[in-house]
């Protein structure tokens, strides 16, 4: 599927969410995964991904953690309802042909790029952003075009590094752990470029702060309501 322009198309209404230890890293040391969540947090992620149109991981995520991204009702204690659009973020191709997001249960979208040699068996469609990796900007755009208005952004850490850096976001949720994980491999919530001085600083607006279990949650905006406006996205 090609993309529309990017530069002529709204995006949809951007939630980021995602689970660290109190130092800020998203897993353990080389990356592995880390269950850093309780089980009033699961519930949390599942009300965000019932409440939106899409939900978006990185493929390394995919290749890690294998999840199936749909909704778990029976934590929400409530009958099924409509499943999310799935999403995987995969410049070169590598979601694995047996991965739970391809199983069919589910729409499912994998972006990817025009340099990448791999195409996926319907039902499953793909989306072409950018040429050597994914251009979130075209890909939002693309997705917003099939329908897409509320999209939750669950991670991997370079998938979360882009938008947060990129300011592609309308809402950041952030479960801090009663934990620390510490060390020089774990991945941090924003990696990527080292950040030189004040001046590449990236603000955010502290909106609530609730205790979750042992555990608190920290909801951010943007600092400035009217970029979001021109930045064309859609409220939930």
């Amino acid at each position: 599927m090609a993309a529309p322009d990017a530069g002529t198309s709204r995006r949809p209404w951007v939630h980021v969410n995602c689970a660290v230890s109190l130092d800020g890293r998203l897993a353990f040391a080389g990356g592995r995964p880390a269950r850093l969540s309780s089980p009033e947090d699961l519930r949390r992620v599942q009300r965000l991904r019932a409440e939106s149109d899409g939900v978006v991981v990185g493929v390394g995520t995919v290749v890690k953690d294998d999840p199936s991204l749909r909704v778990h009702w029976d934590l929400l204690g409530i009958p099924p309802g409509r499943e999310p659009v799935r999403v995987v973020l995969d410049g070169h191709g590598r979601t694995p042909p047996m991965a739970r997001v391809l199983d069919g249960s589910a729409p499912t979208y994998v972006v990817t790029t025009s340099q990448a040699d791999r195409s996926f068996p319907p039902p499953t469609r793909t989306i072409v952003a950018g040429t050597d990796r994914v251009d979130l900007a075209t890909a939002f755009s693309a997705l917003a075009e099939v329908g897409v208005r509320r999209l939750l952004v669950e991670g991997g850490a370079e998938v979360l590094s882009s938008v947060l850096r990129e300011g592609r976001f309308d809402r950041l949720t952030v479960y801090y752990a009663p934990v620390l994980i510490g060390g020089r491999t774990a991945p941090p919530m924003v990696g990527g470029a080292e950040t030189a001085g004040p001046e590449a600083l990236r603000p955010l607006r502290l909106e609530s702060l609730e205790r979750l279990g042992d555990g608190f949650v920290a909801t951010y905006l943007p600092p400035d309501p009217a970029s979001r406006a021109a930045s064309g996205s859609m409220p939930p």
